[in-house]
């Protein structure tokens, strides 16, 4: 789902489920928040794998040995953000009611002027909410879009995920050196991202963004299509994040630093079907959530059309059916990881 374009209307819906308290900004973390941090390697929890993580005072302690030889240890998470981890387009939580505009009316209108325009659907929404909010006299800077991001609703155990997700990673990881990250991309705005609790917790946020200083009314610097996510994904498959570099020079599968096979992607809908699609054909995962208060219709659709490897509620809280299937996901990275080190060491003589 997107940040939302204008081809997609608002989600909303009575009985919503309750975020969970957002965490402090600044919480620590061990799920790869930038910079990230190397995670220890552990040796397998007792007891049921999928069901909850066991208390700290369960964890056998080990020590970290440095990572030599082999090095693709690295494992990705990569998010899509309004649908998959917020019930609804993070515009409708503050930007929309400050005005007092109708969610639905904005992307009804969204969808008109950009079908008569033959405009870009992003662009075209991106244009019409500063278009509005100079109607309304209302400031559209940096520093108004970003507080904005306080009111954004997430999904119940979001701010918890993160750090649930490099525990069970520490955990169950039987090689040195394993890496977990988490990456965002989406069609909203990196401004309003910016001001959420969980920001930090992204190694990088790839998103829609404006461009202030140039001009007297904020003009899109960025904007990241539905299938312009897959370049970002390419980005972090390549390890050219940088986005003053280009990704279109060839890069030999050896040399790539996280392969697809490491990585896992969360969307919502048919606007995650490209991304969806790339990881699956590379040798990656992808899961589709969906509000639990609203049908699942469209992941079920996914999964059948072979798109997804599972779907779920967007309830990311511990032993929640999304909760143990990614962690299904996490044990088959892993046991990949350590297969590919073995056979590294094999050919390198070890």
């Amino acid at each position: 789902m997107t940040g939302r374009a204008a081809s997609k209307k608002s989600t909303s819906r009575a009985g919503d489920p309750a975020p969970p308290s957002p965490s402090p900004r600044g919480s620590s973390s061990t799920s790869g928040e930038s910079p990230p941090t190397q995670h220890s390697a552990h040796g397998r929890a007792d007891g049921p794998a999928h069901t909850g993580l066991p208390s700290v005072g369960q964890t056998k302690s080990h020590i970290a040995l440095p990572s030599v030889g082999y090095t693709k240890k690295t494992i990705s998470l990569v998010y899509d953000f309004d649908g998959t981890l917020s019930p609804r387009p993070m515009q409708e939580y503050s930007f929309l009611p400050q005005l007092g505009i109708d969610a639905a009316d904005f992307w009804a209108e969204c969808t008109r002027l950009a079908k008569e325009r033959q405009a870009d659907p992003l662009i075209t929404y991106m244009h019409l909410m500063y278009k509005k909010a100079k109607e309304k006299g209302l400031a559209i800077d940096r520093a108004a879009l970003v507080a904005q991001g306080a009111a954004v609703e997430l999904y119940p155990g979001v701010t918890d995920w993160f750090a649930a997700m490099g525990d069970y990673v520490r955990l169950r990881a039987e090689t040195p050196g394993i890496e977990l990250r988490h990456y965002l991309i989406s069609s909203g705005l990196t401004e309003i991202i910016e001001g959420t609790p969980i920001r930090p917790h992204f190694h990088n946020v790839f998103a829609s963004e404006y461009w202030f200083e140039p001009y007297e009314t904020p003009f899109p610097k960025r904007v990241i299509t539905d299938t312009g996510k897959t370049q970002y994904l390419f980005r972090i498959n390549k390890g050219i994040e940088d986005l003053g570099e280009s990704i279109n020079g060839h890069m030999p599968e050896a040399e790539r630093p996280i392969p697809f096979s490491n990585m896992i992607y969360f969307g919502d809908g048919e606007t995650d079907v490209p991304s969806m699609a790339l990881m699956k054909k590379s040798g990656g995962a992808a899961i589709a959530v969906h509000n639990p208060g609203l049908t699942s219709k469209t992941c079920e659709e996914l999964f059948r059309a072979g798109r997804v490897d599972f779907y779920a509620p967007a309830d990311y809280r511990r032993a929640s059916p999304l909760f143990k299937r990614t962690c299904l996901l996490l044990d088959r990275i892993l046991a990949d990881i350590r297969v590919r080190e073995e056979v590294w060491g094999l050919g390198s003589g070890r």
